[in-house]
């Protein structure tokens, strides 16, 4: 099953192209980079959705910390505690 993970944005790489945009986003505090390709109005401190290393919707922090906790429940989320690079 192909599930988006709800995050925070804590930082943003700007870029002089949108496509390259990342972003640290914490989620529940395991940070992971990510790309903003679909999302160039994403900004610090937003809640987005992620699927596969990508920012794909912007959500609200209460459907964000809603939809983590369901995740977190079903045992979806053990992928995020392996490290990136």
């Amino acid at each position: 099953m192909c599930l988006a993970i709800p995050g925070k944005i804590i930082s943003i790489t700007a870029q002089l192209d949108d496509t390259f945009r990342t972003a640290k986003v914490s989620f529940s505090g395991i940070t992971k980079d990510v790309n903003l390709c679909m999302l160039p109005e994403a900004n610090i401190g937003d809640f987005v959705l992620v699927h596969v290393g990508v920012a794909i919707s912007k959500v609200d922090e209460e459907e964000a910390k809603k939809v983590f906790n369901y995740l977190k429940e079903m045992g979806e989320v053990e992928e995020l505690d392996t490290p990136t690079n």
